[in-house]
């Protein structure tokens, strides 16, 4: 018996190309990865009393490792225009038992301080973002995962995407 190759394709063919090419746009489409990210927010609990859930969803980047995320928490406030101020205070990393997920958390903004430039006291006060003080916090970019930061009411989150360079530079020794 012998198997003769025939150039027309089946129905069964054509169907099961039809069902593989949906199957691979609709896993690959930033609106079903948006639709993830939002089903994956079961996850996170509601805010407690006296604090405040912000939510961000990443859009998808090629190359998600050459990306980090900047989270700034803390408030909008009038003070001088010629001193530097931050608020006390730390932005701690939870994991949400049963789902493995990240959650991050300000238990409490703290006093503010700032650096003492002697300023005319008839000056006008400029109203300016102060957030918390230390290093920035860089985390990892995760278009998968909503980011979300529970911080206390009266509280403000902001977030900045950073890139690295598409090329990275010799050290020299020394």
């Amino acid at each position: 018996m012998r198997f003769q190759r025939t150039t027309k394709p089946t129905l069964a063919t054509y169907i099961l190309a039809a069902c593989f090419s949906l199957t691979l746009s609709f896993m690959g489409t930033p609106s079903a990865m948006a639709q993830q990210a939002k089903e994956n927010m079961k996850a996170y609990p509601p805010a407690a009393e006296g604090m405040k859930r912000f939510v961000v969803f990443l859009p998808e980047k090629n190359n998600e490792d050459d990306y980090r995320v900047e989270v700034q928490v803390g408030k909008t406030t009038e003070v001088d225009a010629a001193n530097r101020y931050f608020l006390a205070g730390k932005l701690e990393e939870e994991t949400i038992e049963g789902w493995g997920f990240p959650k991050y958390s300000v238990k409490e903004l703290g006093p503010m301080a700032g650096t003492r430039i002697g300023v005319d006291p008839n000056a006008p006060k400029v109203k300016r973002f102060v957030p918390i003080g230390g290093e920035p916090t860089l985390l990892r970019y995760n278009s998968k995962l909503p980011l979300v930061v529970y911080v206390p009411t009266g509280a403000e989150v902001r977030v900045r995407v950073w890139k690295a360079e598409d090329h990275s530079t010799i050290a020299n020794e020394g």
